[in-house]
């Protein structure tokens, strides 16, 4: 699990910290991480639904918080727990672009154990960085 909690966060809010060894797998990672704090058992969730979506934004912590609220919107709008099947990112054009193939179910309340209802990702603390080999998001959402 290429996440972990953050202990500081504030009252109210929830954080993570995800990596991966390119951009890609750190945004998967941050997915991922969204939806463990969000489902006790994130390993229940099927693959049985298809989303796919792109985000763009000139600033690539914010390009990572427009991801994020993809999946966050789905949760909402269709009852959807998704989590990232592939992930590509262009650095190298403005504005920046992620693109992504979701899959999962619609929560069911009888094998998914919600644990907490994200609202939003936030800007408190938001990173996203290269350290030596790897890239490194900082996330804090509100509950």
């Amino acid at each position: 699990m290429p996440f972990r909690w953050l202990e500081d966060a504030p009252v109210s809010d929830a954080g993570f910290e995800a990596w991966g060894q390119t951009v890609e797998e750190c945004f998967r990672s941050a997915g991922d991480a969204l939806l463990a704090l969000m489902v006790a058992n994130p390993e229940a969730v099927r693959d049985l639904e298809e989303r796919s979506v792109a985000v763009e934004h000139t600033d690539l912590e914010l390009l990572l918080v427009r991801f994020l609220e993809e999946l966050l919107y789905y949760k909402d709008a269709e009852q959807l727990l998704l989590r990232v099947r592939h992930c590509s990112i262009s650095l190298d054009t403005e504005p920046l672009r992620a693109t992504a193939l979701l899959s999962g179910e619609k929560i069911d309340r009888d094998r998914h154990w919600l644990s907490a209802d994200v609202k939003a990702v936030t800007l408190h603390r938001l990173s996203v960085r290269h350290e030596e080999d790897r890239w490194v998001a900082t996330v804090v959402v509100d509950l």
